[in-house]
């Protein structure tokens, strides 16, 4: 298997750690050879309940018994797609009240920016230093990482950065800005919250000159931050939110929503302002209505930031200089990307999965699924502390 994985399916960097899976449940990932291993990643933050959980396969069971795709997005009334719009737009504030649903995060961000431009009739779109919002290429010209982006050039064109958190950078938004688009935490630049109602102050200033705020909500949404959506914790409603990753319970999915008068500007001049064959497909949308009643119905999103507080009294070691974050979306800082990455591949042996983010070497996710319990909270922090104890005295 090894062999055809590295002939056959491309691959994403030169050194994959290709783990051969056998399954997955509840917090564990399994190998071929039946080794356990805690899962402290959650497929990157795409499985908030766990692997394998009983209501999202039965959704999913009860789903394939009925219909799979059976016509592009938008055309048929397809019961879990709508349900699944009706039950987001319950918890999400008034003005968030239509979704369109797509098959990835950075679908989702491609959807908002051609909203965006369509809505303003502006062109401009300002990002932030370090932002990570997707691949394809208008999230890809999001970035300002200029060694990921040369290869792929033209990208789109009227692109600025301002810096994430320096509020004299906001008066660069101008009635030229279509929209300032911004994670609601930081995730590839290292799990950088906003501060001092950061957020609060970029919706001032795009409310006075006439853009859009489009908040990227895909990694710290879904409950994953200690509420349904992150900006709920800072205080700022965006015109455009931007979800994915868990919102699909470990199926690939992605939604930008925003108002009505919004969103039907992509209905007409030209119709099919944005198109999907697959958006709101039925099996996955019945495994996000599943993920999405989970979460709301308990109180998962209480226990997130109650398991924070247990990671970072489990995680106190002089080789971490600061973990980063909130709720169940952290990342331990350590003195360097070598100790990082010992840390990460060690761990991996001894039963814990961990891993990197993007833009912050020095920077080891920690991102378990919500349904951990503390006992493997526990034991996960434990061989962190183990593997950094011999790490320090080599």
């Amino acid at each position: 298997m090894k062999e055809s994985f590295f002939k056959h399916q491309a691959q994403t960097s030169p050194h994959p750690l290709a783990m051969e899976i056998s399954h997955a449940k509840g917090s564990y990932i399994y190998d071929k050879n039946n080794n356990a291993y805690l899962d402290f990643v959650a497929g990157v933050s795409a499985c908030p309940l766990g692997h394998s959980h009983p209501k999202v396969v039965s959704a999913i069971k009860k789903q394939v018994d009925n219909y799979l795709h059976v016509m592009v997005y938008g055309e048929y009334i397809q019961k879990p797609a709508v349900e699944l719009c009706k039950l987001f737009a319950k918890h999400l504030p008034n003005s968030l009240e239509k979704t369109y649903l797509v098959n990835s995060g950075t679908e989702a961000i491609e959807g908002a920016l051609k909203l965006a431009r369509r809505a303003t009739g502006r062109s401009q779109i300002i990002a932030a230093h370090n932002a990570y919002h997707g691949n394809t290429m208008g999230s890809l010209s999001l970035m300002d990482f200029e060694e990921r982006k040369a290869p792929f050039r033209p990208l789109l064109p009227e692109i600025s950065h301002i810096t994430y958190n320096y509020e004299p950078h906001l008066k660069h938004i101008t009635t030229k800005t279509a929209a300032v688009i911004l994670e609601t935490i930081q995730g590839g630049a290292g799990f950088i919250e906003p501060k001092n109602n950061y957020l609060q102050k970029v919706k001032k200033r795009c409310k006075e000159v006439g853009a859009l705020l489009i908040l990227d909500d895909i990694q710290p949404g879904i409950g994953r931050t200690g509420k349904l959506s992150g900006f709920e914790n800072y205080n700022c409603i965006p015109d455009i939110l931007v979800t994915g990753k868990g919102l699909g319970g470990g199926l690939p999915i992605g939604a930008f929503t925003a108002s009505s008068i919004l969103m039907d500007t992509l209905q007409d001049n030209p119709k099919l302002g944005h198109i999907t064959t697959f958006g709101g497909n039925p099996v996955i949308a019945a495994a996000a209505l599943a993920t999405l009643k989970e979460i709301t119905e308990s109180d998962l999103m209480s226990q997130a930031l109650e398991k924070e507080q247990l990671i970072r009294k489990h995680l106190k070691h002089s080789l971490i200089k600061e973990i980063r974050g909130k709720g169940l979306m952290l990342a331990a800082i350590l003195p360097t990307a070598e100790i990082a990455n010992q840390l990460i591949l060690n761990a991996q042996d001894k039963g814990l999965i961990l891993f990197w983010l993007l833009f912050e070497p020095k920077a080891v996710r920690i991102t378990p699924p919500l349904t951990i319990s503390n006992d493997e909270i526990i034991k996960g922090c434990g061989i962190i502390i183990e593997v950094l104890n011999k790490i320090q005295l080599k």
